[in-house]
């Protein structure tokens, strides 16, 4: 008898989409998707768009306060993303 490994379905499914070269995709929308989740109600509602370019997230705010509220909790931000996903998604938050 021989003996079969196991995997979940889950698994199953990200490998290929990382066969497939769909996985840093899916995972940048489900990040740009989670930054209200993440950055809370209250700066969503103050973000105008969020894109990601070269593991750089890109968020334009309204209001230039927040912007330097943001910009000096830039690590602790990209962490929180990042394990939002589960991955290493991002390197750096740009704020504008």
């Amino acid at each position: 008898m021989f003996k079969r490994e196991v995997q979940g379905v889950g698994a199953l499914v990200m490998r290929n989409l990382r066969l497939q070269g769909l996985e840093t995709p899916l995972l940048q929308k489900r990040l740009v998707e989670g930054w209200p989740t993440v950055a809370g109600d209250a700066i969503a509602r103050h973000t105008t768009s969020v894109r990601i370019y070269n593991q750089t997230l890109y968020v334009q705010l309204r209001l230039p306060a927040l912007r330097a509220d943001l910009s000096m909790r830039r690590q602790e931000l990209v962490k929180q993303l990042n394990d939002f996903v589960g991955a290493q998604v991002i390197a750096d938050i740009r704020f504008g």
